[in-house]
């Protein structure tokens, strides 16, 4: 079965985007930015919030910069064609290799998971990870730690009143000294999230 992943660029105190919205700080380093090219291979599809999806439209045109290095050339290579359903209520369009969500979030992660194929299912953008979290539909959280605090933003955990729990299944420390945590969701056995 498909795991259904959340990952992003973290603080240290645990934010995506610190209190001003930016989030500069988690501009990857070439060893960085290699280790989500790879994770990106490794995806079906990626279910995108409003605004995530907003901030990655720059990649669907970005390709026609001159200046661009090769990493990002295969960054691009990737990620556009890789399918992407996008949650929005005030969208009317998308573009690229993307379409609007078209039922709830537990039926889209159900429907791709019975769909033949490999890869995972990544959700990306906190108010959707929060949705998916409650609904206990995240099989593994994938934490890349920046060494800054921000002091505010918008946190990477979401906030359901209930406990998780979680085994650790991969550390690595980049030169940089960002650090990747993947963990799996701790669940009995034979217990499905769907």
């Amino acid at each position: 079965m498909r795991r259904v992943t959340y990952a992003m660029g973290v603080s240290l105190d645990g934010f995506i985007v610190g209190p001003d919205g930016g989030f500069d700080w988690t501009e990857p380093l070439d060893e960085v930015f290699r280790f989500w090219i790879d994770e990106t291979r490794e995806l079906g599809v990626h279910l995108l919030g409003r605004r995530l999806y907003e901030t990655m439209l720059y990649w669907e045109t970005a390709e026609q910069d001159p200046s661009l290095d090769a990493a990002s050339l295969e960054w691009i290579s990737v990620w556009n064609p890789l399918p992407k359903v996008v949650f929005s209520t005030t969208l009317a369009a998308v573009q690229g290799n993307a379409r609007l969500a078209s039922g709830s979030l537990a039926e889209e992660i159900e429907r791709w998971r019975a769909e033949p194929g490999d890869g995972d299912i990544a959700i990306g953008g906190a108010t959707l990870a929060a949705e998916a979290a409650a609904l206990d539909l995240i099989d593994e959280y994938r934490v890349v730690v920046h060494p800054v605090l921000v002091g505010g933003g918008i946190p990477f955990f979401p906030h359901h009143g209930r406990r998780v729990g979680l085994e650790l299944v991969e550390t690595r420390t980049f030169a940089s000294k960002v650090v990747h945590l993947r963990y799996r969701v701790a669940r009995r056995p034979g217990v499905s999230p769907l």
